[in-house]
């Protein structure tokens, strides 16, 4: 049971940053500051932080025309599941 609990803290974490980040970019576009770069929203996603950085995207209607965001997001948000599942049943 520690070992779940110690998953959901990592994923709780994870997709917080990643929904603050896409605030903080939208806000630096806005801004026509110096952004993000896309890379380090991919890096979160792929470890666990799909599901922050999708509805941070949906909330602040933040990279919604990219494809590789609106069709890949989502992709990786079931490849979380799915080894968040795998890791709680092995572990």
């Amino acid at each position: 049971m520690e070992n779940i609990s110690s998953w959901l803290l990592y994923i709780l974490i994870a997709n917080t940053i990643g929904f603050y980040l896409m605030f903080k970019d939208k806000q630096k576009a806005k801004q026509r500051a110096y952004r993000i770069p896309e890379r380090t929203f991919w890096l979160l996603a792929i470890l666990g932080g799909s599901a922050g950085v999708y509805i941070g995207m949906q909330t602040f209607r933040h990279k919604t025309k990219h494809k590789s965001f609106t069709i890949g997001i989502p992709v990786l948000i079931a490849i979380n599941i799915i080894s968040f599942i795998s890791l709680t049943v092995y572990f």
